[in-house]
């Protein structure tokens, strides 16, 4: 994984449809245009606190993180029960979906082909921060 702070300079406004785009049944196109926005002041919420990495891997993909995915990773906040994560797991920094079983806290691969993560007993874990966006590139 790359790891990049976030850094949010001037703002680059960008046009944004008030209207979803429809993803199932094809529905009439409306052009009415909301008011612009600023993706980087969108994604990011805590700046000093949150990293850009890019994603290596499939380990994810049932959570929507793909391979080459860029995710924006928040320092500052604490992992709810399902969150996607990024964590240090003996030294191995990687993406996992942060899970509360019977109240007890553990990890767990966002791909269903994958077997159950078991990282044993005397595992060092540390969590580096939460994922709070995922941008995947379809063009290059």
């Amino acid at each position: 994984m790359q790891l990049h702070p976030a850094i949010i300079g001037q703002p680059r406004f960008l046009p944004c449809f008030l209207k979803p785009v429809c993803a199932g049944f094809p529905s009439p196109a409306d052009d009415y245009l909301d008011a612009p926005i600023d993706l980087s002041r969108t994604l990011i919420q805590n700046a000093p606190a949150t990293f850009i990495m890019t994603v290596q891997g499939d380990s994810a993909m049932d959570a929507g993180i793909f391979d080459g995915s860029l995710i924006t990773v928040d320092r500052s906040l604490k992992p709810r029960d399902g969150d996607a994560i990024v964590v240090d797991v003996n030294g191995e920094r990687s993406v996992k979906l942060f899970r509360l079983v019977g109240g007890r806290p553990c990890l767990a691969y966002g791909n269903r082909r994958y077997p159950a993560y078991e990282p044993g007993p005397d595992a060092d874990i540390e969590i580096f921060g939460v994922i709070t966006n995922a941008v995947r590139r379809f063009r290059r």
